[in-house]
């Protein structure tokens, strides 16, 4: 009973014959299409060699010479002659690996590092370039001689000071001011009195 439960249904699937265990094989399959047309080479066949002209590229032979112009591989194929090595000196200071003692020449004496060097031709303080020190400090005041510079604006003529009249004015007053040289006399003043004794 336990055996009739755990039981698989057999081989009883229906398993593409084309699919392997190493993947599907379709197998031949033909199509409507036209043949392809492969491109084909000529090739050489045994009739264009001469085996019998390679003798002197196979086997050893004299060398021979003649009167023809000279081929273009040699100077493609050419080779420093011994005249285009340079081999370094054996004698002298500049020997290579050894210590020369001092050597002395007629030569001049050299003007640098002597004794007749002229030491002033080193900069002096004016040949520096000293910072504008405006940039990193208040700016002082700066003065010219040039003309006013006068800003846009207006340049109609306009009235003064003394063109205005203010004591006429009566817009505002019944009358204009009016100066005399008299007194004024009222009832209500005071006689001046003044004593004489």
């Amino acid at each position: 009973m336990l055996l009739a439960e755990n039981c698989s249904p057999g081989p009883r699937y229906s398993v593409n014959p084309k699919i392997l265990r190493t993947g599907r094989d379709p197998g031949p399959a033909f199509s409507i299409l036209g043949r392809y047309h492969t491109k084909t080479v000529l090739t050489p066949g045994p009739g264009d060699y001469f085996p019998e002209k390679s003798t002197k590229y196979v086997f050893d032979s004299a060398p021979s010479h003649s009167i023809s112009a000279r081929t273009k591989t040699f100077r493609v194929d050419s080779t420093p002659g011994p005249a285009a090595y340079m081999l370094p000196v054996v004698m002298g200071p500049h020997a290579v690996g050894k210590v020369s003692q001092p050597s002395f020449s007629i030569k001049g004496r050299s003007k640098l590092g002597g004794f007749s060097d002229d030491l002033h031709k080193t900069p002096g303080p004016a040949a520096y370039h000293q910072s504008n020190m405006q940039v990193t400090k208040l700016r002082a005041p700066q003065y010219t001689i040039a003309a006013r510079v006068e800003p846009p604006g207006d340049k109609t003529l306009k009235p003064g000071p003394g063109a205005h009249s203010p004591e006429k004015v009566t817009l505002t007053k019944p009358c204009a001011p009016i100066v005399t040289f008299g007194i004024k006399h009222s009832d209500y003043m005071t006689p001046l009195i003044v004593d004489l004794e």
